[in-house]
């Protein structure tokens, strides 16, 4: 039964480190290899874990979600990503493509089925592989809820959220010349698709300062300085930028409400913070609308803890 509000006796914490078990590169294409690792009980339920951004990449306190005695905890890094090559490529880099690579790591570590656990895009990913692959998966995590539809790209990228966040938002505005402020999404395309590699990392910086300034309710320093590591930069800006210009490569703007009914079996659990600027409150609760079954909570600050936004 969906919850109603806000969830007051909710374990906040999170688990130990662990290190994985077990680590390796998977090829999925002529030109993609994806990093995975292994972590917690290899005996245990397994669950993979889908990283946000697009582009952010995983992180050791990702496995920190998971009961390491009763989950067989799976990361891995989405195309162009993290450890996974060739770095920040943007070509045969869809959501199509992610699903079939999930579906290719699945096979590769003989998993029948697993739970599916993503934030932010990683939510938006977590639904559409479910709605194409409902049969894999045995239940659903989903936390920061992001759609992906043109207002929610709107509102965080096109002003929507500056007035919240003025001071982080003027240096994301004035990168951009006021004849291109039309539409920044494809302001910043161009600078971050530029032959010149000094101007596609000045794009890329500005770019990830503005979300990391907004991951937080309350300043954090090291998720603001992520902003200034170009490598990482690089990946999360052209790789987050390429999927918005071309609308999640879904065929619809409510393409993943629209395909709801194919996994409404599914146990879930929807998890949304009500000062969320990133991922606004709005996508949530159209979810919840249009899945009263899930259960859904509802939290006063941004997530659960200001650790769990690493790896946005």
């Amino acid at each position: 039964m969906a919850s109603k509000g806000v969830s007051p006796e909710v374990n906040t914490s999170l688990y130990a480190d662990i290190e994985p078990y077990n680590t390796g590169f998977l090829k999925v294409s002529d030109i993609h290899t994806v990093y995975y690792e292994q972590s917690g009980n290899p005996d245990g339920h397994p669950v993979i874990f889908l990283h946000g951004g697009p582009g952010g990449g995983t992180s050791s306190k990702n496995r920190k979600f998971f009961d390491p005695q009763f989950y067989r905890i799976i990361l891995f890094d989405q195309r162009g990503a993290g450890k996974s090559t060739p770095h920040a490529c943007l070509e045969e880099n869809t959501t199509w493509k992610l699903i079939e690579d999930i579906e290719k790591l699945r096979t590769h570590l003989q998993v029948s089925e697993w739970l599916v656990f993503g934030g932010s895009w990683g939510s938006t990913l977590s639904l559409a592989y479910s709605e194409s692959h409902p049969d894999k998966v045995t239940g659903l995590v989903l936390r920061g809820i992001f759609l992906l539809r043109k207002k929610e790209i709107d509102w965080f990228y096109e002003g929507g959220a500056a007035a919240i966040y003025p001071d982080a938002w003027e240096p994301f505005r004035d990168l951009i010349p006021e004849s291109e402020r039309g539409c920044f999404v494809d302001a910043y395309h161009k600078r971050l698709d530029s032959s010149d590699k000094e101007t596609q990392y000045a794009a890329a910086r500005a770019w990830t300062k503005w979300e990391m300034m907004t991951a937080h309710l309350l300043p954090n320093e090291a998720t603001a300085g992520r902003g200034d590591d170009d490598k990482f930069c690089l990946a999360f800006a052209r790789i987050e930028n390429h999927y918005f210009v071309n609308k999640g490569f879904f065929p619809s703007d409510s393409y993943l409400l629209d395909n709801l009914e194919k996994i409404k079996h599914i146990n879930t659990v929807i998890v949304q913070g009500r000062y969320d600027v990133c991922c606004p409150m709005m996508s949530a609760w159209d979810l919840h609308k249009a899945w009263p079954e899930a259960d859904f909570r509802e939290f006063v600050g941004i997530v659960l803890s200001a650790e769990n936004i690493e790896g946005i």
